[in-house]
């Protein structure tokens, strides 16, 4: 008895110190390391363990169009880290000074503080061009990445409910990217910027009534007044920035919140989400994507200028820069106003100058447009369904059509942006290019909504004669009776799932059945092929 004791003690004792495989009662009876009840004091204080436990093991799926959003993310950090940098240098002021720095060819110029200390930035301050340049691109890589992420998330579908406020936070940033983009591009008081916002000017004061009023309130004055650099200092770094930050984190909140869509597949339903772990998958491949992000934006950088304010010079209201182009997120709005006639109607006295006026109401239209689409296509199609599978875009051939004629309208209005350099470097008459541009603007979206809704309904058509006879082989063989017929090879389960786990609307009947080449038929009802592929419904999430 003794003995027996004796020995349970040891047990005991093995367990608590040293076995890996004790209780977790056994492993608390034993002292804990500084680690252990630093983890315990802020567990006790802010519940970390509970909520690492619930959302550190969300699963997410894998897909390459999900990095999208992430570029997105990691060019935003770099636009704030290198922005911070950037703000400790720059003097938001538009006093006249006399330049004497190290840019020879600008010495004893008059400029603006602003513009001086954007020069010393670029060649005063130790690893200054570089980072001017890494905020500048990663500026167009978070736009361009945003855009991009939009449009995957417009032709899969992932907009439909109960994603429609995410849909709205997100197009809330890519508004709120594209002015902070305008504002930070016009900080440096150079001539190119300055011919871009004498182009907002113009476009106040073309607003009935108030246009006088936003000119003055906007610029402290006559035009450029001396209050625009600082005001646009203010929202630059202040403003938009928290308010982006702000919806950046509520997005991403709504994506756990409401769990990751993913594209179909054997296995995924409504109702799971078919992935890999938060941690420490997941979070090991964003944290070398962020790393890879951060390092092509610093390469991009390093070997191709952007910006070269010091070859354009301080801005002067009385000269204008040539070939003055905005970046090419604006460049849609520039050629609305490049592209439409000057027309001027007078009324009771008062001028309106339609010519800028009609382009400055169509340009927040067509943004507008894009932000209700998820509540008019739901209005439309009657569709109030949850949505967590996504669509692929051959199988919603309408909404494929809008987002490609969308997408060709902004490319004929950024050609329109930049009809002086299009006319120039094909030596063209500039008159010729602007008419090709608005012949253009009401031809080519229509042909594109046509041609692609046509290209989808036979991308369908062709899917069913897939799913019905499988896929050729090139193997020619011949039947007893002397027919000769191709062999075609039956779909796996995988690629069966895919061809048939949607929704069909409108299509003609499929062929009757029956056997080609050789090839069993491997489904003469896609409904019923579509149960056979589902597996491994009603998981709350699944992992590999």
């Amino acid at each position: 008895m003794t003995t027996g004791e004796r020995h349970g003690t040891v047990t005991r004792g093995h367990g608590t110190a040293a076995d890996p495989d004790a209780g977790p009662a056994a492993r608390t009876a034993g002292p804990a390391s500084s680690g252990e009840r630093v983890a315990d004091w802020f567990d006790g204080r802010l519940g970390i363990h509970a909520f690492g436990a619930k959302y550190l093991r969300k699963v997410f799926p894998d897909h390459w169009s999900f990095l999208l959003g992430e570029i997105c993310l990691y060019s935003f950090v770099v636009l704030v880290l290198t922005g911070v940098y950037l703000t400790l240098f720059f003097h938001p002021s538009m006093n006249e000074v006399v330049y004497h720095g190290s840019y020879v060819p600008l010495n004893g110029i008059r400029m603006s503080e602003a513009y001086a200390s954007t020069l010393d930035i670029s060649f005063d301050v130790r690893g200054g061009l570089l980072i001017r340049q890494i905020h500048h691109w990663a500026a167009l890589i978070f736009l361009a990445a945003m855009l991009t992420h939009m449009m995957r998330h417009f032709f899969t579908g992932s907009f439909r409910r109960p994603r429609e406020v995410n849909w709205l936070f997100g197009w809330t940033l890519l508004l709120l990217g594209m002015f902070e983009g305008l504002f930070g591009y016009s900080l440096p008081d150079d001539l190119l910027s300055g011919t871009g916002m004498r182009f907002v000017d113009g476009a106040l004061l073309s607003v009935p009534v108030v246009g006088t009023y936003l000119s003055m309130f906007l610029f402290g004055g006559e035009f450029p007044g001396h209050d625009i650099v600082p005001r646009f200092y203010s929202l630059h770094v202040l403003v938009i920035p928290g308010i982006m930050a702000a919806l950046v984190v509520a997005h991403l909140i709504l994506v756990v919140y409401h769990k990751h869509t993913q594209f179909g597949g054997p296995g995924k339903t409504e109702r799971n989400v078919v992935g890999t772990p938060f941690m420490p998958v997941y979070m090991a491949k964003a944290g070398g994507f962020l790393f890879l992000v951060s390092g092509v934006i610093a390469l991009i950088a390093a070997v191709a200028s952007i910006n070269p304010v010091w070859a354009y010079g301080p801005y002067r209201a009385d000269q204008v820069s040539t070939g003055a182009q905005p970046d090419w997120y604006l460049g849609f709005a520039e050629g609305l106003v490049r592209v439409m006639p000057g027309w001027e109607i007078t009324l009771w006295g008062h001028t309106l100058v339609l010519g800028v006026l009609i382009p400055i109401v169509v340009f927040p239209l067509l943004l507008v447009l894009i932000g209700i689409y998820p509540f008019v296509e739901a209005r439309v199609t009657g569709d109030r369904r949850e949505h967590h599978l996504l669509d692929r875009p051959r199988n919603r051939p309408v909404r494929t059509a809008l987002g490609a004629a969308w997408v060709s309208l902004y490319l004929v209005l950024l050609a329109g942006g930049g009809n002086d350099i299009v006319a120039t470097r094909f030596h063209l008459s500039i008159n010729t290019v602007t008419w090709t541009v608005r012949i253009a603007l009401l031809v080519v979206p229509a042909v594109v909504f046509v041609v692609t809704r046509r290209i989808c309904l036979g991308l369908q058509l062709g899917d069913r004669e897939l799913v019905a006879h499988g896929r050729a082989t090139g193997v020619v063989r011949r039947l007893p009776h002397g027919e000769y017929v191709e062999v075609h090879r039956p779909l796996d389960r995988a690629e069966l799932h895919t061809l048939t786990e949607h929704e069909r609307r409108g299509l003609p009947p499929a062929h009757p059945a029956g056997p080609s080449g050789g090839g069993d038929l491997q489904a003469a009802d896609p409904d019923r092929a579509v149960g056979r592929s589902r597996v491994g419904a009603g998981h709350d999430e699944t992992q590999p």
